[in-house]
């Protein structure tokens, strides 16, 4: 029981730091499975790895609560326009992913969910980072509020390409952002946004078919998935402030060469 505690304290901190980061929580997962041994069962795990991102995902509402409740005391009329004019294009971004997924969910889990599609993913789009990043264009949009329904249409198309595992929702989403002009904080900032009903969405799918398909808890399975979400909620907040402020200063370079590492990593654990 301790040590599926602890198992649920890692997970919980990997995906709070790598669900936002533009490294791939997958590839992070499929290396700390490798190396500590999970005696959860595999049903059991995969819901596990789906609730603790809801965990996740609560963090971008507490953080940025007043820039999305459009209905918040003291907001003006046109405050609350612009906020739902918000929320309009993070449900159009939305839209490309959700139908892709619902179709093909399965599809994708039996042929791409494996460590050498996760590796090529994580190398592939760290090769991109860095041909961005070296490209230096001057961007055209420089608030959150600027972004438009087309582009936003455009950003989750880029989306789509998250659902092959090793890309990174938040790298695939960011990296659409930087390709159409877009500043790095506010593709950032939407790609935090963008989670929101991404992550909502999948979460309620994956839990549905575990429990449609007569899947049930013990009580300290619960304590488990209670641990997990509340552990990626908590460091999900301090990623978070993290992220948003190292892209004013910095560049996406790094997080380039730290993707290309782990993807080796993870060939290596193919190997070895």
């Amino acid at each position: 029981m301790l040590y599926a505690i602890l198992l649920a304290l890692c997970f919980g901190i990997l995906e709070g730091v790598t669900e936002w980061l533009p490294v791939s929580s997958t590839g992070h997962i499929i290396l700390l499975r490798h190396f500590l041994p999970v005696t959860l069962d595999d049903d059991f795990f995969e819901l596990f790895e789906v609730v603790i991102q809801l965990g996740a995902m609560s963090a971008v509402g507490v953080l940025f609560f007043s820039t999305l409740c459009p209905f918040l005391r003291g907001k003006n009329a046109e405050a609350r326009r612009a906020c739902l004019a918000l929320w309009g294009k993070i449900l159009v971004a939305t839209l490309p992913a959700a139908i892709i997924g619902l179709l093909f969910d399965d599809l994708i889990n039996s042929l791409l969910f494996n460590p050498l599609t996760v590796a090529v993913s994580l190398i592939a789009y760290g090769v991109l980072f860095l041909a961005i990043e070296r490209r230096q264009a001057l961007p055209r949009i420089h608030h959150v509020g600027d972004i438009g329904y087309a582009d936003a249409l455009k950003i989750g198309a880029f989306q789509v390409l998250s659902l092959i595992p090793g890309t990174s929702r938040s790298g695939a989403t960011i990296l659409g952002g930087l390709l159409l002009g877009i500043s790095r904080p506010v593709s950032a900032l939407f790609s935090f946004f963008l989670g929101l009903p991404t992550m909502a969405g999948a979460g309620v799918l994956k839990v549905t078919k575990f429990f449609l398909s007569g899947g049930r808890l013990a009580p300290t399975e619960w304590l488990i998935l209670g641990v997990g979400t509340l552990t990626a909620f908590l460091v999900s907040l301090a990623a978070l402030r993290f992220l948003t402020d190292f892209v004013r200063r910095h560049t996406f370079f790094a997080f380039g060469v730290y993707r290309i590492l782990l993807g080796i990593a993870v060939l290596l654990t193919l190997i070895f």
